[in-house]
């Protein structure tokens, strides 16, 4: 009697078993076919092309972009590529390096604009994890601007180790959880794109504000940043809510973006790279901040 029930329970668990590991083997086959068939889509890119001043101050406003765009933060200093950060099973996320014998000799000046503004290479497959949403309004003007230095930078061999997606994280796209191709949600209807005039007035900072929308949300009253480890902090709240900046000054936010603390005297979690935005003049800092003060106030989910 005894040998019959644990016989029984031997063939359940070995059924159970079985059971669960086809629906894994399921789940990680359509997995992998909706990665990878995402990865060979090809996009086709007709935007106008650039049209560059040549002068130096062009090439001053590029690297200026560069560090306050935040390209700097993962392409490093001189664009040479790092390691963004290793994810273990969802991703190794790295950016690749930027300097001419690397990236600018192999694409044209306009397939590095579909690169930073459409998240498309030069053979029209969409690039992995580029905050292409950040930067798909950049200026005509100011994308050449970046360009230009782009193909500037001093040359470098420095090879970061590929990118890897790895299989939590073909899962986690599967389901809808990472935004691992950018470039799939994206319009990419030929434009022309211009910035308002650059000075301390709301719509230049509505203009700048666009890059922290890939972390704070479109609605910038923040949220868990897509493909994030749930150990790191929700981005920000940074509208006039009681749960984001409102109560703060102007002083206040030049603050936090100067020395990366808050009214309260907290520190900002690393993951802010505020030491980045630093970088803005002061003309900047004050068109974003006029821009989030007349921001509707919003709940979100991150605090300020």
């Amino acid at each position: 009697m005894e040998n019959t029930i644990m016989g029984k329970w031997f063939k359940r668990s070995a059924w159970l078993a079985g059971l669960f590991i086809g629906l894994m083997a399921t789940l990680y086959a359509a997995a992998w076919a909706k990665t990878e068939n995402a990865l060979a889509k090809r996009y086709e890119i007709a935007d106008a092309p650039l049209q560059f001043r040549g002068d130096a101050g062009e090439l001053a406003r590029g690297a200026h972009l560069y560090t306050v765009l935040g390209c700097v933060e993962c392409h490093g200093e001189g664009g040479r590529g790092k390691v963004v950060f290793d994810a273990g099973p969802v991703a190794r996320v790295t950016a690749p390096n930027l300097t001419p014998p690397a990236v600018a000799e192999r694409y044209s000046a306009d397939q590095l604009a579909a690169a930073i503004r459409h998240g498309v290479g030069p053979d029209g497959r969409p690039l992995r994890f580029m905050p292409v949403g950040d930067f798909k309004d950049l200026s005509d003007a100011d994308t050449a601007a970046l360009v230009a230095h782009l193909q500037m930078l001093p040359d470098s061999d420095n090879a970061p180790p590929p990118f890897e997606i790895r299989p939590l994280g073909r899962v986690l796209y599967l389901l809808g959880k990472l935004e691992l191709v950018p470039a799939e949600r994206l319009d990419h209807t030929p434009r022309v794109r211009t910035s308002p005039p650059q000075g301390p007035n709301a719509e230049y900072g509505a203009y700048l504000a666009q890059t922290c929308t890939g972390c704070h949300g479109q609605d910038l009253a923040g949220q868990r940043v897509p493909g994030t480890p749930p150990e790191l902090p929700e981005a920000a709240n940074l509208t006039p809510h009681a749960n984001g900046l409102a109560g703060w000054t102007e002083a206040d936010f030049v603050k936090v973006i100067r020395q990366g603390q808050r009214p309260d005297g907290r520190e900002l979690h690393g993951f802010m790279p505020w030491k980045v935005y630093a970088a803005m003049t002061d003309d900047e800092l004050r068109a974003i901040w006029l821009h989030l003060s007349a921001l509707p106030p919003a709940p979100g989910t991150g605090k300020g």
